[in-house]
């Protein structure tokens, strides 16, 4: 009798079956994009040894090493967690957690974003939900990563102020700003239009007189989706200053999918289901400390 293959099993592991018989594409594990040097020499060994030579980047940050034959798949594991790798998850569970540089290394990032991101993933990677559920993390307005793609996405601002007696009214903000909130009168000084501020922070970059001050925080969206139905997830929450509060809004919101979704259905479908309204008063709970 032939050996019965648990596919469910291998798939939530990471092994992804091919369309050739016999042969799977393993996904494996990574945080925010990063890989350290050892990580990417053991997946060039493996895919050499065991695959066809090559591995496929995914759109997600995602490293996959295709035609995996199902002979090898337990000597695979072992050989890629000795240079600490380990397989990734595919099916309804919290999937790679994505991120760009973020201010660690780019000039425009408002948040450190790698830290974030592998937080969210110890919390969260590979929880069982009723569908697939995506994080991303980016670092400004710039939105390299579009956090507003992901169920829960995080993105960096900067909630700016102004000290009126170190500005020169040099007007330098004001050229920054792409989005009107700052005009320049010579007699009177710099007018701010907060209901215009998208708080990317380009002021504070800007100024050579550090009149512009910034607080760092994360802009919170829900529900996005990218694939067969496309939907900008929401700002439900004003910008977030901390990282506690960040944690409890993010568990709010994927224990509230867990709890309210149908199987199979994804985060932007239950909350169009079962109110916006409901879900907001939630995080607006978690937000608050209550």
């Amino acid at each position: 009798m032939a050996e019965t293959v648990d596919y469910a099993a291998l798939k939530a592991g990471g092994f992804m079956h091919q369309k050739q018989k016999g042969f799977f594409s393993l996904r494996v594990q990574t945080v925010g994009g990063n890989m350290t040097a050892e990580n990417i020499k053991v997946i060039s060994e493996v895919a050499e040894k065991y695959g066809h030579g090559y591995v496929h980047m995914t759109s997600r940050q995602g490293i996959e090493i295709p035609f995996i034959n199902i002979k090898d798949i337990e000597t695979v594991k072992s050989d890629l967690a000795k240079g600490g790798v380990k397989p990734g998850v595919c099916g309804p569970r919290v999937r790679t957690v994505t991120a760009c540089q973020g201010s660690a290394i780019c000039p425009n990032g408002c948040i450190d974003t790698l830290p974030i991101a592998i937080e969210l993933d110890k919390r969260y990677f590979g929880r069982t939900l009723p569908h697939k559920f995506k994080f991303g993390v980016t670092g400004c307005r710039a939105n390299c990563l579009k956090a507003e793609e992901n169920d829960f996405g995080v993105k960096g601002g900067l909630d700016v102020s102004l000290d009126n007696s170190k500005c020169k009214k040099c007007g330098v903000c004001v050229k920054a700003c792409r989005f009107g909130a700052l005009s320049l009168d010579k007699e009177k000084g710099i007018s701010f239009d907060r209901e215009k501020c998208v708080l990317c922070g380009r002021c504070v970059k800007a100024c050579p007189f550090d009149a512009w001050s910034g607080e760092s925080g994360y802009i919170v969206s829900f529900g996005g989706l990218f694939g067969n139905e496309i939907y900008k997830g929401e700002n439900l929450l004003p910008i977030i200053k901390d990282k506690d509060t960040l944690f409890r809004v993010a568990d709010a919101a994927i224990n509230f999918f867990a709890e309210n979704a149908q199987p199979s259905e994804r985060f932007r479908a239950c909350l169009q289901r079962v109110g916006i309204e409901k879900f907001k008063a939630v995080v607006q709970k978690a937000y608050d400390g209550e």
